[in-house]
């Protein structure tokens, strides 16, 4: 068994790494924009052969499939901050859109025909219909920002080429995955950063944080790694599963939980981005399709979750 996964050095690429490996049987090669591995990365090398390459670059992803055969390809390369797309709109759609057709593209003419998992996102939803608190696959599509709605058009088009002309296209749309080795662009990492750096003397014992009232659904990325490798093996051509907890948190909530766990008295200020757009109030999985295909079942509880990260940030901060 042969895998490639695309944006292997981000932040879901390297625990689907692990995760594989962890398996054992399958070849794994990574293909990434960014030269060689990043330091948290750097135990793949051994294990995982990294190829350069940009999804927009067709050729050269036509040449890497040809070269590598894979039997499973995770897609999971592109653009992935939702507050940073309002001010750049154009390089969201670009890689999200652009370059996921460019990639499909090279598939098609490679003549290779893997089992692709594209990686969407439960942000395409927006807010709930009435009368209706859980998302499930079929909820209207109502994406609230440019990085929603340049997903969920990526999305969309993985099913129109499933349809015609017959790509082996899965779809996942994750719900708010968070985890050791994220970035500190994302709420709960930037929180944890910001705890350990006041624990170490690096900033004062202040956290400055954004609009804390909306409720996310939260799951470890290590538990959504385990979503995608089961539903590459029995996820039907062209389906679509939504990988989440199914339970929600407030921010505000999460971020009093990783206070308390700090090693030193803090001070939370909450400020609104002033005239920021915001994604949905609620946004809450129903991975009900997902659990009774896969038996799929998140392992990580918060609390363990959010430790994890504030220890990351500790010895990386």
């Amino acid at each position: 068994m042969k895998a490639l996964i695309t944006g292997i050095t981000g932040f879901v690429g390297g625990h689907l790494a692990e995760r594989l490996l962890a398996e054992g049987g399958c070849a794994l090669v990574g293909v990434s924009r960014n030269a060689g591995w990043p330091t948290p990365l750097a135990h793949l090398a051994a294990a995982v052969e990294r190829l350069d390459g940009d999804i927009h670059d067709a050729a050269r992803m036509e040449a890497i499939l040809r070269r590598v055969q894979p039997d499973w390809v995770f897609h999971l390369a592109g653009y992935a901050n939702t507050g940073k797309s309002f001010q750049e709109p154009d390089a969201c759609w670009e890689a999200n859109v652009t370059g996921t057709r460019r990639f499909y593209d090279a598939v098609l003419k490679s003549d290779v025909r893997p089992r692709i998992l594209f990686a969407s996102t439960g942000l395409v939803y927006g807010d709930p219909d009435p009368g209706h608190t859980d998302l499930t696959e079929s909820a209207t599509l109502k994406p609230a920002s440019p990085y929603a709605a340049s997903k969920a058009a990526a999305d969309l088009l993985g099913y129109q080429l499933a349809r015609h002309p017959g790509l082996d296209i899965v779809r996942v749309r994750l719900f708010n995955q968070i985890g050791p080795r994220q970035s500190a662009d994302y709420a709960v990492a930037n929180f944890a950063r910001q705890i350990a750096a006041a624990e170490a003397g690096r900033q004062p014992p202040v956290l400055n944080t954004g609009d804390l009232s909306a409720f996310r659904d939260l799951t470890d990325v290590r538990d959504m790694v385990d979503a995608f490798h089961l539903v590459i093996q029995h996820g039907t051509k062209g389906d679509v599963f939504n990988a989440g907890s199914g339970r929600v948190h407030r921010m505000r909530d999460v971020l009093r939980t990783l206070v308390g766990m700090a090693r030193a008295p803090l001070t939370v200020v909450e400020k609104e981005v002033p005239g920021r757009a915001s994604d949905a109030a609620v946004s809450k999985a129903d991975p009900t399709k997902l659990k009774a295909l896969t038996g799929w079942q998140p392992k990580y509880d918060l609390s363990q979750t959010l430790a994890d990260v504030l220890d990351y940030w500790r010895g990386n901060g």
